[in-house]
């Protein structure tokens, strides 16, 4: 077993270098899985016992380094909000949970293989992997952060194609071309020829080729609609450990509306400020935010700019008569939430807010709230959460008084494509993402979340403004370009004219039908282990 496991650990290295942010290195993701499979493969037809166990051991380690190589940052970003013990715990959910499910889709494929051909097979594994992707999406423990169409976003000129897929769109190409890779390998190895080599290498090159071209013509063919607009983004770099300490709020909007003056013009119509910009001790009543001071300084902000607008993230509260939600908490007669929100302020008395959905878990939110209140007084002792942040369903679409539609994402939502997308099919001709990156430090962390909204802008042919407290601030054209951005830990604002969009792609309209898919090919994949007392094809592993 040791050579397979060092032929695991070999698929690791490769998926690692072929992760954002190394520049250009994803289509090492064609070849990643391949050591890997080799691997289960002389498993199966070995002469073990337990093979399904070594089985999902072998993927299992291979998820595991990988995930962990890639994302070493979230315990710094744990570590912000909880202490070194909680926080550990907290960042094994990624770096475990994630690798689980991997090595479940690789379990059930060796169950097919025992009674399925190769390729049936393998189309299970495919339709077992992106449905655990899909899962990592939509519960509580959720953190799609390596969904392996991600991998492209180091080298978008390849996938402008995912204004059509999305991101799964990518996971089913990287899996396609493994497959055929490992198919043509193995039999060289063995000196069988099953299936054709030349034609394994002729659909291979046809896998990687026709979508890299097609995309690589889509992309200096793509032409925006000319429908401009000023924006401004401001970076101010305001340590995140001193924001709610030694920095007061009205220093703290001094910086935000000193860097904006420097850059903006009179036309100037969106200022978007990063995460929680706009501040006061215990937060901001969302009912008297007329009445602070804040509110009163972004408006004389504003006077000069007619159309102006500023986008803005807020720790803000409500109170309800009633425990209306599981995340407010009694005060006095009344019940309070806390939101990680933002807000959108004009010139005007009218104001709109939203409060971010997808929540961290572990540091906005208590997975399993509900099930797990029991643990409340634990989490309230390590510094986190009671309770979690509060939340809305859906995402809102800010309007200006001129009608621009834009997408306030805040932070962690900026990785979900389809929740994104739903701001757009809503009236949003332009994506800000507002952010603060500096709980996880100078990391490759602040760089792959910069990285990942280059795919947001290709899915939906939007221009992305990433707000960012310390970095990286920028601006995104629709064909995911970076056209300008900040550099880490420096005050700074930035200014461009946008084009705005109001057209819908494939992707913005239907979504991930690329999923539905998958999840009925994986339910029959299901049916097909469940048949009992089918003679084995000649391809299977004897168990």
């Amino acid at each position: 077993m040791r050579n397979n496991y060092l032929l695991a650990l070999l698929s690791a290295f490769l998926l690692w270098l072929a992760w954002p942010p190394i520049p250009y290195s994803s289509v090492l993701l064609f070849i990643g899985f391949v050591p890997l499979l080799v691997a289960i493969e002389q498993v199966m037809r070995g002469n073990y016992k337990r093979k399904g166990s070594k089985v999902f051991g072998l993927a299992f380690f291979t998820g595991f380094v990988w995930n962990t190589a890639s994302i070493y940052w979230v315990y710094n970003a744990m570590n912000a909000f909880l202490p070194a013990l909680p926080s550990l715990f907290v960042a094994l959910i990624p770096y475990t949970l994630g690798p689980l499910l991997m090595a479940l889709a690789f379990r059930l494929y060796y169950q097919m293989r025992k009674r399925n051909s190769i390729l049936l097979s393998f189309m299970g594994l495919i339709s077992f992997w992106i449905a655990y992707e899909y899962l990592h999406q939509f519960w509580e423990l959720s953190f799609p952060w390596m969904t392996l169409g991600n991998g492209f976003s180091n080298f978008h000129q390849l996938v402008q194609w995912y204004s059509v897929t999305g991101v799964y769109g990518g996971t089913l190409w990287i899996w396609l071309v493994n497959v055929v890779v490992f198919l043509w390998y193995w039999q060289r190895r063995e000196q069988v020829e099953v299936y054709s080599n030349k034609i394994l290498l002729s659909v291979t090159a046809a896998l990687v080729l026709i979508p890299s071209v097609g995309s690589i013509i889509a992309y200096s063919q793509y032409e925006e609609h000319i429908n401009p607009s000023e924006v401004v983004t401001v970076q101010p770099n305001i340590d995140p450990f001193g924001k709610w300490g030694p920095i007061t709020p009205e220093e703290q909007m001094r910086v935000l509306m000193d860097l904006s003056q420097k850059v903006a013009k009179l036309n100037t119509e969106f200022f978007i400020w990063p995460e929680t910009a706009i501040s006061n001790y215990g937060g901001i009543n969302e009912e008297e935010f007329r009445e602070y001071p804040q509110y009163r300084a972004v408006i004389d902000f504003l006077e000069p700019y007619h159309n102006g607008n500023v986008l803005s993230g807020i720790e803000s509260y409500q109170f309800y008569d009633d425990q209306r939600t599981f995340t407010a908490r009694p005060v006095g007669n009344l019940f309070k939430d806390h939101f990680n929100a933002a807000v959108l302020i004009d010139g005007s008395s009218k104001l709109q807010f939203y409060h971010k959905s997808k929540l961290v878990p572990g540091a906005e939110l208590m997975p399993f709230g509900s099930k797990l209140a029991f643990m409340k007084p634990l989490f309230q002792h390590f510094g986190g959460t009671t309770g979690g942040y509060g939340s809305q369903e859906e995402p809102s679409v800010f309007y200006s008084a001129s009608g621009i539609g834009a997408a306030p994402v805040i932070c962690y939502e900026s990785i979900w494509g389809n929740y994104v997308a739903e701001y757009v099919a809503k009236g949003a001709q332009f994506i800000a993402v507002i952010t603060n990156d500096g709980w996880w430090g100078d990391t490759s962390g602040k760089d792959q979340h910069l990285l990942y909204a280059k795919l947001r802008a290709i899915e939906n042919r939007r221009w992305v403004v990433r707000s960012a407290n310390t970095g990286i601030s920028a601006f995104i054209n629709q064909r995911g370009d970076i056209v300008q951005r900040s550099s880490w830990w420096v005050p700074t604002a930035l200014s461009q004219e946008i084009n705005l969009n109001e057209e819908l792609t494939f992707y913005t309209k239907n979504k991930d039908l690329i999923v539905y898919l998958a999840l009925l090919t994986g339910l029959i994949s299901i049916g097909l282990m469940m048949v009992r007392n089918k003679k084995i094809t000649n391809d299977s592993p004897n168990d």
